[in-house]
């Protein structure tokens, strides 16, 4: 994966590209939207009649991710990763 910081204006937005080793399940594209609330946003989005594909859940890159798919099919994956979204342990250095 490499990732690239963006310059900040209201926030500090990061842009990734992720190599898999073989074709993913799921064509295209993923949108990742970072939840500081993930699991509560999780929950009420279930409540409003979202179907998710996992439940929120710990990953071994350090990030916590629930996916779903939109209405046209696309993979949608929302994450919390705090720190470990801009400066993970593996991090090279500058």
């Amino acid at each position: 994966m490499a990732g690239f910081g963006c310059p900040p204006r209201d926030g500090e937005a990061t842009f990734s590209v992720h190599l898999a080793p073989q074709a993913a399940a799921t064509a295209g594209a993923v949108v990742y939207f970072e939840c500081e609330d993930l699991d509560q946003r999780v929950a009420q989005l279930r409540s409003m009649g979202y179907t998710f594909r996992s439940d929120p859940q710990d990953q071994p890159w350090l990030w916590r991710e629930a996916r779903l798919r939109d209405p046209a099919n696309n993979e949608v994956c929302l994450f919390w990763a705090g720190e470990n979204r801009r400066f993970p342990p593996w991090r090279l250095p500058e």
